[in-house]
């Protein structure tokens, strides 16, 4: 998405290029957890939750895309890693600001955890 416009991860009253009034749960609906719906899909094997909104997490971010990785090579099934990024110019936040709102709101709706791993130590 490149334009700001309402994706499945907005939250409610998040406001987008299509929803200037914020997104509204009966008009818009709710959002979609991608990551914990594909956890319960046959053949996934890791998932995680990360996000890139401070150096510790962004070191954690590498660590999950590494094993997601591996375990895709293994053959072990699929994997997916879910970063949550902030974009300073769709928020109208400087990028401190960004950075802060994916911690404090963000992570809110979408925790940062591990949903699925059964790929094992790799």
């Amino acid at each position: 998405m490149t334009g700001g416009q309402m994706a499945p991860t907005t939250i409610i009253g998040q406001i987008s290029s299509t929803t200037p009034g914020g997104r509204n749960e009966d008009r818009d609906g709710v959002p979609i957890d991608l990551s914990e719906m594909l956890a319960i899909a046959k053949g996934s094997v890791y998932i995680e939750r990360t996000a890139v909104d401070s150096p510790k997490n962004i070191v954690r971010t590498k660590k999950a895309i590494t094993k997601a990785f591996k375990a895709q090579m293994a053959g072990l099934g699929f994997s997916l890693v879910e970063v949550l990024s902030p974009c300073p110019t769709n928020l109208k936040m400087t990028p401190v600001q960004a950075s802060e709102w994916i911690g404090s709101t963000m992570t809110t709706y979408f925790p940062l955890k591990v949903i699925k791993d059964t790929a094992g130590k790799l």
